[in-house]
């Protein structure tokens, strides 16, 4: 800056002023300034600027796996809003590794922001790491819910998403099997789980969870390597699989096909196939998929909304709160 105002012949404060408000300025000052700025191509450094701010414009958002579309779509709705929010959005992607969520979490440090948005990685994070990063940056979680973290929690209500389909699924034709991992990566996968127990316990019905390898991101090719080994050694008990999320789903859809059995509804199929959140592909695999959905958008803007009340507020409380969207049943062909 030192060296733009020599060569405009503006002083620098002068030109703090322009670059935090151009209108405080004369209109011709701001008039010299502009062609000066067009004529030397000067870009004022936002990050260097925000470090002399008590509370600056940056706001972090931090997912686990963002090749997952369906993070790339909600961070996309949040990335959105902060931005029409008039605030400089950072998005970060841990790439599923622990490592790397500590690392973004200390690049985030660095440029003082006013706060996260985040999705931990939920069983592979650092909850040290986290504690110490939530207890200094205004934080709202969203999707991954690791108790006690951060300043709230915005997501999804998988005890009630997950009794709406088990319930569809018993009403509609024989009781559900649980597809899911033996070691899932997602915390959201083992309320799932429970949730998916109490409701077939409820009904009277048996309890079937088909388990299988699998502790990366990778959620299609483990169902499709899991659903292949159960189809081959005959180990589906019901011809009617309720998947964990969306994406085995998929996995599981490609090797019914590849063995030969028809997924849907009605004469000459073999099985009905479901899964959990509305992935944004699942519309499209063949048949498209039942399912019940996240609502992205309302999670999204609540987190965003929540998050600005938080830095506007400037105060902090000890007492975290946590507020869930329902799930809405989304009937396609698989069942």
């Amino acid at each position: 800056m030192e060296q733009f105002a020599t060569v405009c012949g503006i002083s620098r404060p002068t030109l703090s002023k322009y670059f935090h408000d151009p209108s405080s300025v004369r209109k011709s000052t701001r008039q010299k300034i502009e062609d000066a700025l067009e004529e030397f191509d000067y870009r004022p450094n936002i990050f260097a600027i925000n470090q002399n701010r008590k509370l600056t414009k940056n706001v972090g958002i931090v997912v686990p796996y963002l090749a997952d579309p369906f993070f790339a779509e909600i961070a996309r709705n949040i990335e959105t809003m902060v931005i029409e929010a008039g605030f400089r959005p950072i998005l970060l992607s841990s790439h599923g590794s622990t490592s790397q969520e500590i690392e973004n979490l200390d690049s985030l440090r660095s440029i003082k922001p006013a706060g996260v948005l985040m999705a931990p990685l939920g069983r592979a994070s650092d909850r040290i790491a986290l504690e110490a990063f939530c207890k200094d940056v205004p934080s709202v979680l969203f999707d991954s819910n690791i108790s006690e973290l951060g300043d709230v929690f915005v997501g999804h209500d998988n005890l009630q998403a997950t009794t709406l389909i088990c319930d569809y699924l018993c009403r509609t034709g024989t009781s559900p099997a649980f597809f899911e991992m033996r070691t899932p990566t997602n915390p959201n996968a083992y309320r799932r789980r429970k949730a998916y127990s109490e409701a077939m316990e409820r009904e009277g019905r048996p309890v079937h969870l088909l388990q299988v390898e699998g502790e990366d991101w990778e959620f299609e090719r483990i169902g499709y390597e899991g659903g292949l080994k159960l189809i081959e050694e005959r180990g589906l008990p019901s011809d009617t699989i309720l998947c964990s999320n969306d994406r085995l789903a998929i996995g599981l859809l490609a090797a019914a096909y590849e063995k030969g059995l028809r997924v849907g509804r009605g004469f000459g199929t073999s099985l009905r196939i479901a899964g959990h959140d509305d992935h944004p592909y699942s519309r499209y695999t063949c048949p498209s998929l039942t399912t019940v959905s996240q609502d992205y958008t309302a999670i999204a803007e609540r987190s965003v909304d929540l998050l600005f009340k938080l830095i506007e507020g400037g105060e902090r409380t000890d007492i975290r709160r946590e507020i869930l969207f329902e799930g809405k049943l989304v009937m396609r062909n698989s069942a």
